[in-house]
């Protein structure tokens, strides 16, 4: 896993929307606060209409508060939002956006998620890991050599937001609702992603089915679109990171004493990851 306790993204995209004024440092204290004694709030115009780059200092800021509270804890990558159709149409929103992914979110199959969630989802995911530096934009072929292995992921989110209601610059602010992740084995062949079949059940029961190909066609694509937001900010992606490339389906609700799983892959090559509550 990469060293560093914290990386900054400022203006990773940006709207065309003029910037008015707004008090980045109070949403930030509004939204750690939320989220470190378990409000909900709802997300008003200060945030819902920040431009794109001023959300991205926002998310900074409540980053920089969640490791002051929490020392031992440390970004171990990146996780996409809205790189699928599916996500984008459940959450109306138009274009992808990233967060911290944090150490203390990781989780085993099997595992409960963390503690304190307010209003959890599952959505399954490729989450890919990075064996080397990557400072600068690389062709396809370059990028496909720098990742390490592929893993199947179960994203456990949880939005600040009442009901998930929020903007794509609010979303960003709240740490792109990153709350947890659980990460399976290795998958056996890195090499066919977007052929990669996947099923979400909820309590046994079926309720979604994807191809890798759902993240912006490829993962890998996917994690060109990351690469190339960081370096315009001057962020390194560091060897061991682990990067969600993206809900696969539409993210669905983790209730009290349910259980959702996924299956990646068919016949015997087939993994299945699960996280209950």
């Amino acid at each position: 896993m990469p060293g560093s306790r914290f990386a900054a993204v400022v203006g990773a995209t940006q709207h065309d929307r003029p910037a008015g004024p707004v008090d980045e440092e109070a949403i930030a204290a509004r939204i750690w606060a939320a989220r470190r004694d378990g409000w909900l709030l709802e997300a008003e115009d200060d945030v819902r209409e920040l431009p794109l780059d001023a959300a991205y200092r926002v998310q900074t800021r409540v980053l920089q508060r969640w490791l002051g509270a929490h020392p031992e804890d440390r970004v171990v990558g990146w996780k996409l939002g809205y790189t699928s159709q599916a996500m984008r149409e459940q959450m109306g929103v138009a274009e992808p956006n990233l967060g911290p992914l944090l150490s203390s979110m990781l989780r085993r199959s099997g595992q409960e998620p963390p503690a304190g969630l307010r209003q959890p989802r599952v959505e399954p995911e490729v989450a890919l890991v990075v064996g080397e530096d990557v400072t600068e934009p690389l062709a396809p072929d370059r990028l496909r050599a720098a990742v390490l292995e592929a893993r199947p992921a179960l994203e456990i989110v949880d939005s600040t937001w009442v009901g998930y209601r929020f903007t794509l610059a609010a979303n960003t602010a709240d740490l792109s609702s990153a709350a947890g992740v659980v990460l399976g084995d290795p998958l056996p062949r890195a090499d066919r992603l977007v052929d990669l079949p996947v099923e979400l059940r909820v309590d046994g029961r079926p309720v979604a089915a994807a191809t890798g190909a759902a993240a912006m066609g490829d993962p890998l694509t996917a994690l060109g679109w990351l690469v190339d937001s960081l370096t315009r900010t001057g962020t390194v992606l560091r060897a061991g990171s682990v990067v969600l490339t993206g809900g696969l389906t539409a993210a669905h609700p983790l209730r009290p004493g349910s259980v959702v799983e996924a299956t990646f892959g068919q016949g015997p090559e087939a993994t299945r990851i699960s996280v209950a509550r």
